[in-house]
C-alpha cells in the first residue's frame, strides 16, 4: 500500500506540471499575438493617410536620407571628391584613316609611241623626283620622223617669199606641234627643236611635278608599244586620308569643316586637313560612311598605307559638370552622393545630359559649387545600406520574469 500510494503522488505532482506549462504556453502565444497586431497597426499608421499619420511626416522622412560615414573611416576606403562646376562642353569625335595619294595628283606615263626604252633615269619605287626630272628615254623612228618633217615646215616657212607662201607651211607646222603633243613631246621641247633644228630619236619623260615614283613597269632595253604603262609618280604634296564615322556622328560633320590628325610616326605633331567628301552610303555591316580629308603634306611625311587618328573637336556651349566616375547607375537612374560636411552624406538622384570626355552634363538634381564624390561610392553606397540596416534592427526586449501558472 505504501507504495501504490506514492506512485500515485508522484503522477498527480506530473500532471500538475504539465497542465501549468500548458497554461504558460497560451498565455506567451496570446502575448505574442497582441504585439503582432500591434506592430501592424503601428506599421499601417506611418502610412499616408492612415490613422496616426502627423502632418508633415513624408518630408521628414524625405529629410533623414542623410547618413553618417566618418571621415577616418572614408579616409580609409579612399573617398574623393570633386566639385560641381560650370564649365565650357567640348565634344570629340574620333576615327582611324588610311593615307592614300591624292589621284588628281597621280600621274602615270602611258606609251604613246611605239619603240624602245633606252634609258632608265628612275628603276624602283620610293624615289623622289624633282619637277622636270627626267624619268626614262623612248627611242622611236617613227618620233624621229615626224620631228624631221617638224623641222622641214619651219624651213619652207622661213623661206618662203611671200604672205601667201608662209600660210600653208604655218597651218602645216601647227598641225605638227599637236601630233607632238598627243605623244608627250612638251612644250619645251618643241621650243628647244625649234631653236636648234636638230630632230631628236630619243623621247625623254620628264616629270610635271616634285614627287615620288609609285612604280616603274617599264624595263630598259625592251620594247614597248602604245598603250604600255611606262612609270607612275605620285603627288604627295597634298594627300588623302579615308577615315570612317558611325551614323549617328555623321550629322556633325560638314564638307569644309578643319580636323586634325595624328599618326605614331610623329608624337606630337598635328596635321591640319579639310573634309572635302562626305560618301551618303553606308556600309551595312559596319554602320559606318567614309569622309575623305584632304591633308596638306610638303614634306612627304605622311604616307600612303600609314594609319592615322582623324579627331574633331566641337564647341557644344556651357552647362553644369561632374567626372563619370562620381554616377552610380541603378539601372533606371543615376544616383550620386553629396556631400553636406562632418561625414555627412546625401544620396541624390540626377538627370544626365551627353558625356563629354571624362565628364558628364547634369540637367539637374545638382548645383554648382556642391561637392560630390567622385571616388568609392560603391563602398559609400554599401555603408549606407549596413546603416540602413541596423537603424531598421530592433533588439528583443529580455522576456519577464513569469510566474507558474497554478492548476
Amino acid at each position: 500500500m505504501r507504495i501504490f500510494a506514492q506512485k500515485v503522488t508522484v503522477l498527480i505532482a506530473l500532471t500538475a506540471l504539465l497542465f501549468g506549462l500548458a497554461a504558460a504556453g497560451c498565455v506567451k502565444k496570446r502575448a505574442s499575438g497582441d504585439e503582432k497586431q500591434g506592430g501592424q497597426m503601428q506599421g499601417m499608421q506611418g502610412m499616408p493617410g492612415m490613422p496616426g499619420m502627423k502632418p508633415g511626416g513624408e518630408t521628414q522622412a524625405a529629410q533623414t536620407r542623410e547618413f553618417v560615414v566618418p571621415v577616418e573611416r572614408q579616409q580609409q576606403i579612399g573617398v574623393t571628391y570633386a566639385k560641381v562646376k560650370r564649365e565650357p562642353l567640348r565634344h570629340t569625335i574620333r576615327s582611324v584613316g588610311l593615307v592614300v595619294p591624292d589621284k588628281a595628283r597621280n600621274w602615270q606615263f602611258v606609251s604613246r609611241v611605239d619603240g624602245y626604252v633606252q634609258k632608265l633615269d628612275v628603276t624602283a619605287p620610293g624615289q623622289i623626283v624633282d619637277k622636270g626630272a627626267p624619268l626614262l628615254s623612248i627611242y622611236s623612228p617613227d618620233l624621229l620622223t615626224s620631228e624631221r618633217e617638224f623641222v622641214e615646215l619651219l624651213r619652207m616657212r622661213d623661206e618662203a617669199k611671200s604672205k601667201d607662201a608662209r600660210e600653208t607651211p604655218s597651218r602645216l607646222i601647227n598641225s605638227a606641234k599637236q601630233r607632238l603633243h598627243l605623244w608627250n613631246v612638251t612644250d619645251e621641247q618643241i621650243e628647244e627643236l625649234q631653236k636648234t633644228r636638230k630632230p631628236q630619236e630619243n623621247l625623254t619623260l620628264s616629270s610635271p611635278f616634285r614627287g615620288v615614283v609609285q612604280s616603274v613597269p617599264a624595263e630598259q632595253g625592251k620594247s614597248v608599244k602604245v598603250g604600255d604603262m611606262l612609270v607612275e609618280v605620285a603627288d604627295l604634296s597634298v594627300v588623302w586620308v579615308w577615315a570612317e564615322f558611325y551614323e549617328n556622328e555623321l550629322p556633325m560633320l560638314k564638307v569644309d569643316q578643319k580636323i586634325d590628325s595624328t599618326a605614331k610616326s610623329y608624337p606630337g605633331e598635328k596635321f591640319e586637313g579639310t573634309i572635302s567628301l562626305i560618301n551618303p552610303f553606308l556600309e551595312e555591316a559596319k554602320r559606318t560612311a567614309k569622309v575623305r580629308i584632304d591633308i596638306p603634306n610638303p614634306d612627304f611625311k605622311l604616307r600612303p598605307g600609314m594609319y592615322v587618328n582623324a579627331e574633331l573637336a566641337m564647341d557644344m556651349g556651357e552647362g553644369l559638370t561632374i567626372p563619370v566616375s562620381a554616377v552610380m547607375p541603378t539601372g533606371t537612374r543615376n544616383v550620386v552622393f553629396v556631400n553636406k560636411g562632418e561625414g555627412k552624406l546625401e544620396p541624390r538622384i540626377v538627370q544626365l545630359g551627353s558625356k563629354y570626355g571624362d565628364s558628364y552634363e547634369v540637367q539637374s538634381g545638382l548645383h554648382e559649387g556642391e561637392q560630390v564624390v567622385a571616388s568609392a561610392n560603391f563602398l559609400i553606397d554599401a555603408e549606407s545600406k549596413v546603416q540602413q540596416a541596423l537603424n531598421e534592427f530592433e533588439p528583443s526586449s529580455s522576456p519577464p520574469n513569469e510566474s507558474p501558472v497554478k492548476p
